[in-house]
């Protein structure tokens, strides 16, 4: 009977050793978040960091992580952490909590806070105003306290500008764009532009970029809301925004540049500015309003400049929903066809003034009125204008012949008024087959031939060269073997040979 091989036990035990490491690990649950409360201590003990150190890389640190915390903040949250970071006595912790709705009734969260954890210093006044600037945020989440927003974001003002501290440059930055969204929610923005010019003023003295960058912003955005684009352009000529700004400063920036453009018809330096905008923006996901904001202009500009936008725009997971007016309209403008684009225009036009672009998209009736000449001239030797003015929808014979000696002059088809007979004759119709070209097709491929000819006969060698040199350097050899075997018989000397062999 043959023996039987038996394999050992320990690649067994390894075996399940391994099972049993994985099991562990997807029993593992992983690491909870932090909770608002306990996020806004860390960001307040790295912004102490910060200022104790001269870091300004803690509080950006802190900055960063703005736009996802105000969304999770809430009343109990603010109420914790303003009591875990000031001591129980603090006037400052008072202030802050009379400003958060329904602060004494705030859960059991806030009541557990161990006295130990307090600090026993005042904070840096950083911390009170970026706790300030959480507040404001979630006052502007509820419309019945948008006045009190505004009145905190007054009296934040007022505070930051009476400590003057290089510090808090970053986070008055932030405060600036939160006062814009108070006004803008809760008053008039036309209010606020004396602040926001006063504040830039001081800002722009005392060399402070990122309040500079974004008070510019705040002010083309008051400008541009009440369609002030020639103050809004004066702004930008006459102020430098700052190169160290932030890529969401510059995005901004280059969004409202690009809308000022296109109002002044400069269409190639606005394409240009909100392709800057697209590029500077933050993911799609992250922001997902500018990026479709910015987008419905970049399409309609395109449109203006005579381009076509690429279909897979309008596929994008994030713009297909917002772009479906302007896909049509995009569709209209493609086509030719003055019908389809008036039909949409009236469709969408709630939409349209709701995205200021309504005035813009008016501006593309031109084009959609040449692209339809421009396919008429292809289909039609002789049209009546009559005809014109049916196809195209417009109202009389005088408008068509007036639009189509305007196509004519500005070369978009090529053809004469007939204006006795009241037709259009094109002359765009020639036979691309005719004799003249077939002559001068001729000519070129005569030439590449002749090129290719002298080509090859300038690479050409001798018949048979190779077997000359073979020849003669078999005959060298030769006669090389003749002179060493007379010398070796001594029938030659050196002397015959001369003295230099």
């Amino acid at each position: 009977m043959a023996d039987v091989e038996m394999k050992p036990t320990d690649d067994k035990k390894k075996g399940k050793k391994e099972d049993e490491n994985k099991e562990e690990a997807k029993e593992e649950p992983k690491p909870e978040p932090p909770t608002p409360a306990a996020e806004i201590k860390s960001n307040a003990a790295q912004i102490e960091r910060a200022v104790s150190t001269l870091e300004p890389r803690f509080i950006h640190r802190v900055l960063r992580t703005l736009t996802a915390l105000r969304k999770r903040v809430d009343d109990a949250a603010l109420h914790t952490a303003v009591d875990g970071v000031y001591t129980k006595d603090s006037p400052t912790k008072k202030s802050l909590l009379s400003w958060i709705p329904a602060a004494g009734s705030s859960s059991g969260e806030s009541m557990e806070v161990d006295s130990a954890s307090k600090t026993p210093n005042e904070p840096v006044p950083e911390v009170e105003i970026y706790l300030r600037l959480l507040i404001i945020y979630h006052l502007l989440k509820d419309k019945s306290t948008y006045p009190k927003a505004l009145e905190l974001a007054h009296e934040t003002v007022e505070k930051m500008q009476a400590l003057n501290r290089r510090s808090m440059d970053a986070i008055a930055a932030k405060v600036w764009f939160a006062v814009q969204r108070a006004y803008e929610l809760g008053a008039e923005l036309a209010d606020a532009r004396p602040l926001f010019l006063a504040a830039q003023r001081t800002a722009s003295l005392r060399h402070d970029d990122e309040a500079q960058a974004a008070l510019i912003n705040c002010l083309l955005r008051s400008y541009i809301q009440y369609s002030l684009y020639d103050q809004a352009d004066k702004l930008v000529s006459k102020t430098t925004f700052p190169t160290s700004a932030s890529n969401a400063q510059f995005a901004r920036y280059h969004y409202y540049l690009g809308r000022i453009k296109a109002v002044q018809l400069n269409y190639t330096d606005a394409h240009t500015n909100l392709q800057q905008a697209i590029r500077r923006a933050p993911p799609p996901k992250t922001a997902p309003g500018f990026y479709q904001a910015v987008h419905k202009y970049f399409v309609v500009v395109e449109l203006l400049m005579g381009d076509i936008p690429d279909r897979s725009l309008f596929r994008h997971q994030v713009l297909e929903k917002a772009l479906g007016a302007y896909f049509e309209i995009v569709k209209a403008v493609r086509t030719g066809s003055l019908a389809q684009f008036q039909s949409t225009l009236s469709k969408y036009s709630a939409q349209f003034e709701a995205d200021k672009t309504y005035s813009l998209i008016v501006r593309l009736r031109q084009n959609v009125i040449k692209t339809g000449i421009r396919r008429l001239s292809l289909s039609y030797s002789r049209i009546s204008l009559r005809d014109i003015c049916v196809k195209l929808n417009l109202d009389s014979e005088e408008d068509a012949e007036y639009i189509v000696g305007k196509a004519i002059r500005d070369g978009v088809i090529e053809g004469r008024i007939v204006h006795e007979k009241g037709w259009l004759e094109c002359t765009t119709h020639k036979n691309n087959y005719g004799p003249e070209v077939s002559e001068l097709f001729g000519r070129r491929i005569a030439f590449c031939l002749n090129l290719h000819n002298q080509s090859v006969k300038a690479m050409r060698y001798p018949l048979n060269a190779h077997r000359k040199e073979l020849d003669a350097a078999e005959g060298a050899r030769e006669r090389e073997k003749e002179l060493v075997k007379e010398i070796e018989e001594g029938d030659i000397d050196q002397d015959d040979l001369g003295g230099d062999f």
